[in-house]
């Protein structure tokens, strides 16, 4: 992201925007809006008057600095200086920033941070009402569950190489696959009678199975042949963060020792 913003220098090739490099852009916070760094504004500056000072730069008038200070939900606290503001309101400010020459292009890195409960909401509605206008938006976070309900589109990185880059979709199907959960009382009896029928059974310790190898129906009638009881079956759906922890297996820089 620093690179497509001209803050860093590329070891090779070139990052444009809209065919272009960032540096050559007239009035660029119309082509493309940021948010990378929410520490960035003068600390001494009130949140209105540091995004005054960016649509001045711009040729924006105010009347669109009251409009993004709506947006992103900073009107009682406009007139404070930004060094007393919050994490997550230096992220809400960053936002409005962002939204200030209302860009066809968004990138923001890591934009749940320090947020509350209702900043968090409402970041998860955010990016995706901004696509639906036809806006391209890049997201970058290692929150995977927030990710999970909002991204469309994946990029997965491990040890600065590309190890995924594919639809959301795709991904957790993938990583879903052929299983079938299953809850029961008599765990024994149930890998017994699903591996004799060439499945394969994982236990999770707490009467839940993981059952590879056998569609739930079959799972089903194989139980109830053998009158052992069971109380739930359901096709198993893999979290973006189970997807994303399987594809990085071997590409993990650091890796903790497990909770015991």
């Amino acid at each position: 992201m620093r690179v497509i913003l001209g803050l860093d220098a590329a070891d090779e090739g070139a990052a444009l925007v809209g065919g272009r490099p960032y540096r050559t852009l007239r009035r660029p916070l119309s082509h493309v809006g940021s948010l990378l760094d929410a520490a960035a504004p003068q600390p001494s500056r009130s949140a209105r008057n540091h995004l005054l000072w960016l649509a001045h730069s711009q040729g924006l008038d105010a009347s669109r600095v009251d409009a993004v200070i709506e947006q992103a939900g900073l009107q009682s606290a406009a007139r404070r200086k930004a060094g007393g503001y919050s994490l997550g309101m230096r992220q809400r400010l960053g936002i409005a920033a962002a939204m200030l020459g209302d860009p066809p292009v968004l990138m923001m890195d890591e934009p749940f941070n320090g947020m509350d409960p209702e900043g968090i909401i409402w970041m998860r509605g955010f990016p995706r009402s901004l696509a639906g206008q036809g806006r391209a938006v890049l997201v970058s976070s290692h929150l995977m569950t927030e990710l999970q309900d909002i991204a469309g589109h994946l990029v997965i990185v491990g040890r600065g190489k590309v190890i995924a880059d594919t639809s959301t979709r795709e991904l957790l199907a993938a990583a879903s696959g052929d299983r079938v959960r299953l809850r029961t009382t008599a765990a024994p009896e149930v890998t017994t009678v699903l591996e004799r029928a060439g499945a394969t059974v994982a236990a999770d310790g707490t009467g839940t199975l993981t059952v590879s190898g056998l569609a739930a129906e079959k799972v089903v009638a194989l139980l109830s042949a053998k009158a052992v009881p069971f109380s739930e079956v359901s096709a198993h759906h893999a979290s973006l963060e189970q997807a994303y922890l399987e594809l990085t297996r071997d590409a993990a820089e650091f890796r903790a020792e497990a909770a015991r």
